[in-house]
């Protein structure tokens, strides 16, 4: 486990599977800027089964033990890919940024990589702000790259290199 200061970040099992089935079919917890989805459990089953091994997802938790959202990292040739959700009543409060640092600290502390990215899309001020306190830059937009809700969507894509991150910013242990 990750462990923060008001969040851990604890790698999702196969028992953390239907409740990510149920926030998928959710479109309150993606919220308007993202695709719907409506998933079966035995089609997350075969998702979670055919993750790389060098994919990590992890459930974002509360220090009383609730499970608020997750967040992901990918490889992306020679750099990450993250991702992040939150349940709609535990957003603005500073959760995801904390989130976003932890996994942050861990993948330049595990990883030998020189940057990590993030795409978003351009009316979620929410997440541009999460980025952008946790030292990520604005690059670009990337035209028409999600199709939301009947239509196609520009995205931000942000990123971070390893010479702004410098040290760990939360991260200072892990616990099995």
């Amino acid at each position: 486990m990750l462990e923060g200061r008001h969040v851990n970040l604890r790698v999702m099992e196969k028992d953390d599977l239907p409740l990510v089935a149920q926030w998928t079919n959710d479109p309150e917890f993606g919220g308007e800027y993202e695709p719907l989805e409506q998933v079966s459990i035995k089609e997350v089953d075969k998702w979670f089964d055919n993750l790389r091994s060098e994919e990590g997802w992890f459930i974002i938790e509360k220090k009383d033990g609730s499970k608020i959202g997750h967040i992901f990292h990918s490889p992306q040739g020679p750099h990450f890919l993250i991702g992040y959700r939150l349940l709609p009543g535990e957003r603005n409060k500073g959760y995801c940024t904390e989130a976003v640092k932890i996994i942050v600290d861990y993948l330049f502390l595990s990883k030998d990589i020189v940057r990590i990215q993030a795409e978003t899309n351009p009316r979620n001020i929410a997440s541009q702000r999460v980025m952008e306190k946790v030292g990520f830059k604005k690059e670009g937009t990337i035209r028409k790259s999600i199709f939301v809700r009947g239509k196609w969507e520009d995205g931000f894509l942000y990123s971070i290199l390893r010479m702004e991150w410098k040290e760990p910013k939360i991260l200072t242990k892990t616990s099995s």
